[in-house]
């Protein structure tokens, strides 16, 4: 199985500079020479064996168990080399053959009905909340943030993300009411009802999340206009003035596009506005990352716009607004990764090593498929009908200029980003 390896591993490390220790003894250099010297090792015959049939699983397990290992260089180097070479000719017949079958199942995959999406959310969202707060920004957000410079800070790009969805809701009177859709820890929703005068309703299907949300509002003072419930979008009665939903319909799965984008068109008022944000692939469909599904974010999938736009138009609604962010997820991820290192060792002593290797795995791949593999961000903006939105985009830096100055006054003493 040597050969194998090496013929899989010659197929994609064109360029480069990667050296292969096998199980052996023997080293194998791949590429052309350029660029940073890196290494891996492997450590048996078999895990040489699981990588080279079906890579697109076995990498990361080999990483997680210590299979593979990183001699010279770090994971991130060594993932960005191979991903951004490893759509440029598929490495082998087998995992051409992976891909198909999982293309084939991926519906079965992601068949989330409310039951089985509690469970996928309660395996990422529900692990031990001080993992969360060792690398995320000191707001808990989970998703892309929005450099508007490329030094800004974290904290002030999550920020910037909040203000710049929030200009885009449109909150031209006080006392809208807004559906949060996968409220996560609650910032967003707290966002809306400190600086937009909004009544927030807030749901998440992660026990953990609701009572971080519900604490967050109790001691800002933000209780009656911010509540949070454990509650699937699919079981929520009323309807809303505003409908926001940021990093949670990667979760839907591809066979509930129609279900999702229907029911925000009943829960949404007829004047409404909604604002969906989510990761998005440029290629096209796909399937999800077997080892992401495996170990990451079971029943998820990462749709194309083409995907979408069907189901947004079936369901009555119109896009009145879509914008693409670029490398801001591979730079927000980029951030993550490195505090989470910063911090492995407390990590390590709330989970282990083969968890600190898997999450390590999952930032510095995650980064890479943004910088290297087609992954975006999309924010959809919706309405029912024509009129509900101005005719130029002028009104989002006019909205996010008030916001700012009502960040300022509701915190007196914060230094803003652009100060």
């Amino acid at each position: 199985m040597e050969s194998l390896l090496q013929r899989v591993l010659e197929r994609v490390v064109r360029h480069g500079s990667l050296d292969v220790i096998l199980a052996s003894g023997r080293r194998v250099t791949l590429g052309d020479g350029t660029g940073p010297s890196l290494a891996i090792r492997f450590t048996s015959a078999s895990w040489q064996k699981q990588v080279a049939l079906d890579p697109e699983l076995k990498l990361g397990e080999a990483y997680m168990e210590g299979g593979m290992v990183v001699e010279k260089g770090d994971l991130a180097e060594v993932l960005a080399l191979l991903m951004s070479q490893v759509g440029l000719m598929v490495p082998s017949f087998t995992a051409k053959s992976f891909m198909r079958l999982r293309y084939l199942f991926r519906r079965l995959a992601q068949f989330n009905p409310p039951d089985r999406s509690q469970r996928n959310v309660a395996h990422h969202y529900d692990l031990d909340g001080r993992l969360y707060s060792l690398f995320l920004d000191a707001d808990r957000q989970y998703s892309c943030a929005y450099f508007e410079t490329p030094d800004q800070t974290l904290d002030d790009a999550q920020l910037a993300k909040r203000r710049h969805i929030a200009a885009k809701l449109l909150f031209d009177r006080p006392d809208l009411s807004v559906l949060d859709i996968g409220c996560g820890w609650g910032g967003m929703g707290l966002y809306l009802a400190q600086n937009a005068g909004a009544r927030v309703t807030g749901i998440t299907l992660s026990q953990e999340q609701l009572g971080v949300a519900q604490c967050r509002a109790e001691e800002r003072g933000l209780a009656a206009r911010a509540q949070f419930r454990l509650q699937d979008y699919r079981l929520t009665p009323g309807r809303f003035d505003r409908i926001v939903s940021v990093g949670m319909f990667e979760h839907v799965g591809v066979g509930h596009f129609s279900t999702y984008f229907n029911r925000v068109a009943e829960l949404l008022a007829d004047d409404g506005v909604a604002l969906i944000h989510s990761i998005g692939r440029s290629e096209g469909p796909g399937i999800t990352n077997p080892w992401i599904a495996k170990y990451i974010f079971p029943g998820g999938y990462i749709p194309a716009l083409s995907e979408v736009l069907p189901a947004i138009e079936k369901a009555g609604l119109l896009v009145t607004d879509i914008e693409i962010l670029r490398l801001h997820y591979a730079e927000t991820l980029k951030a993550w990764r490195e505090r989470f290192l910063a911090h492995r060792e407390e990590v390590e002593r709330l989970y282990d090593a083969r968890f600190v290797r898997m999450f390590e795995f999952y930032l510095a791949s995650s980064e890479m498929a943004f910088r290297h593999q087609g992954m975006m961000v999309f924010q959809l903006q919706l309405t029912k009908r024509e009129g509900v939105v101005p005719m130029t985009r002028s009104y989002i830096a006019e909205a996010e200029a008030g916001l700012k100055a009502m960040e300022k006054a509701n915190r007196p003493g914060l230094r803003l980003a652009g100060e």
